[in-house]
């Protein structure tokens, strides 16, 4: 067949611009703008809807992650049913047991990734412990109040990796490859958090490389349970067990500390990711993704 007569050979300008060349769907930005919009449009209506509802306290908070939850979820699977012209499950949330193994074993890893950045302080003389949380209040306050941290870091662990390592680098890697795919979502991953309170162009580079580890959970059990295992077990241990600002934000923590390190090392008041203790707790962290994912089966 001559070069004349091919199908691409065919391809007028407007198929060219929206079409993808090798399946009959939207190409990859379009699908990511659709997707974006449709976001903005269920976060205006579950905004709406939360504003009948008056809540106090931590009920609030719980209250915004569940409307954060129908936005972000609704907009992926309209996105990825009728425009992608795929399963929700494929982006990586297939129903087995292995995904509760891997959800349990991306929160234990993110606790041994903590424990080495509160040991490290500790050694260095960067931080000072002050006491645990029931030496201050109530045993129910601080019962009530862990709990409702733990649920809310659920809805955060789903959320954010639905949508970024989720639809966002699946997306951008179809149109160019698994490399850009994990670099551009953890960029957009990083500057959304710059709406965070004490946040910085720092930061948000710390949370870049956050997002590229998340995204290495991702890439070694090409499913997203271990992703979300990891950024529950981060944010927890990160803010109510070790004490430490989690990404700005103050928790409700468990072990009450005084950081007075350099911030350049520590991340000062947005927390470790703002800092470059950051990068060795990665890098442990890293490690023991690849040891779990190379010997996974053995688990089963």
């Amino acid at each position: 067949m001559s070069q004349e007569n091919t199908p691409a050979s065919r391809r007028n300008f407007f198929s060219w611009l929206f079409v993808s060349s090798d399946e009959p769907r939207l190409r990859a930005g379009w699908r990511l703008l659709i997707q974006t919009i449709l976001l903005f449009v269920f976060g205006i209506v579950v905004s709406a809807i939360g504003l009948i509802f008056k809540t106090s306290g931590s009920a609030t908070t719980i209250l915004n992650q569940i409307l954060n939850l129908v936005a972000i979820t609704g907009s992926v699977y309209i996105a990825r049913r009728w425009l992608d012209k795929k399963s929700f499950a494929s982006l990586g949330l297939k129903l087995e047991p292995r995904a509760l193994i891997d959800i349990l074993t991306g929160i234990g890893i993110t606790f041994i990734q903590m424990g080495f950045i509160y040991a490290v302080m500790v050694s260095l003389g960067w931080l000072t412990f002050k006491g645990f949380a029931w030496e201050f209040d109530p045993l129910s306050m601080v019962i009530t109040s862990v709990f409702g941290a733990f649920v809310v870091f659920i809805f955060v662990g789903w959320n954010e990796e639905l949508l970024s390592r989720g639809y966002h680098l699946q997306t951008i890697a179809s149109g160019t490859n698994l490399f850009w795919g994990v670099v551009i979502s953890s960029a957009v991953f990083g500057i959304l958090h710059l709406g965070n309170p004490n946040a910085t162009w720092v930061s948000a580079a710390g949370i870049f490389f956050a997002g590229m580890y998340l995204a290495y959970g991702y890439s070694r059990t090409k499913q997203l349970w271990l992703s979300i295992g990891l950024h529950i077990g981060w944010n927890f241990f990160e803010g109510v067990v070790f004490g430490f600002p989690v990404s700005g934000l103050d928790v409700y923590a468990l072990t009450r500390i005084d950081v007075h390190g350099p911030i350049l090392w520590t991340g000062g008041a947005f927390g470790p990711e703002a800092g470059l203790i950051v990068l060795p707790s990665l890098l442990v962290g890293g490690i023991l993704i690849f040891l779990y994912s190379k010997n996974r089966d053995a688990f089963l």
